[in-house]
């Protein structure tokens, strides 16, 4: 059963839009379905910047990934995870998808698009385009080890600043509400660690748009390799952001996401 969680003012247009909660989906009435997948701690907090621009021409959702958001006490696992994307997809009954991903939702839906070809009507990774392969990975071993030593009230003075400190409130205020899943954090990253490279990308059959902030060197280190790796893959990079470029640069973000939806119902 649905919930309404909150209900838009009247706008120019001819009805009123509702705003919907189902068990950590969030969504909204309109035409191409897009459904956005956070990263790592965050939620779907994290794209309030993106429904709110994106809503009056898609449907949108934003998912809460298991063990993250309204799914806190649930166990991490990306079968867990493809299996509440799809839930998304098949929640908003437009046919397939656009699904956007972030750093760990960026490989969840790498999966998810592996799982669930007919479900994908084009993919954008966005700080996902690293190998969790080979030497990379060594720090983040090293720290989903440390996280679980430092008490969670501390982690999350640090993000509630960090967040605050970077970023207005428009933009973070949904997910520093939302809290952070530090203790999902090892078991995600755990999983996704050693998994993924460029040859995940020959499993996806739509078209891919890699999304980087520019100065994430770290996460578009293998942007070139995972787009060779597809024949209908293009590299596009938001000038001066960094990891969480949808906060970094929101309007430049969205904008990429809005062109390629376009392109994609233009292709039909």
């Amino acid at each position: 059963m649905r919930r309404r969680l909150a209900e838009d003012r009247p706008s120019a247009g001819p009805s009123v839009r509702i705003t919907w909660s189902l068990g950590g989906l969030l969504t909204t009435e309109d035409s191409l379905p897009i459904v956005f997948v956070h990263g790592t701690r965050f939620s779907a907090g994290q794209w309030s910047a993106q429904l709110a621009a994106l809503r009056d021409e898609f449907e949108v959702a934003a998912v809460d990934l298991p063990g993250h958001g309204e799914r806190a006490a649930d166990p991490w696992s990306l079968s867990g995870a493809t299996r509440i994307i799809a839930s998304a997809v098949d929640a908003l009954d437009r046919g397939p998808a656009l699904v956007v991903g972030h750093s760990l939702g960026g490989y969840a839906s790498l999966e998810f698009a592996r799982r669930c070809p007919h479900h994908v009507r084009g993919l954008v990774l966005a700080g996902a385009s690293a190998s969790t392969r080979g030497p990379w990975a060594t720090p983040y071993r090293w720290a989903a080890k440390l996280v679980p030593r430092i008490p969670v009230d501390r982690l999350t003075r640090w993000n509630d600043r960090l967040l605050r400190r970077l970023y207005p409130p428009e933009v973070v205020a949904a997910t520093i509400r939302a809290g952070y899943a530090f203790h999902t954090l090892p078991a995600a990253w755990d999983e996704v660690l050693g998994r993924f490279d460029a040859g995940a990308m020959r499993h996806v059959k739509a078209p891919v748009l890699i999304l980087n902030g520019e100065k994430d060197t770290v996460f578009r280190a293998g942007e070139r390799d995972f787009a060779r790796a597809h024949p209908r893959a293009r590299v596009e990079l938001i000038p001066r952001a960094r990891h969480l470029a949808n906060f970094d640069a929101p309007d430049a973000f969205t904008d990429a996401v809005r062109r390629f939806a376009r392109q994609l119902l233009a292709d039909g």
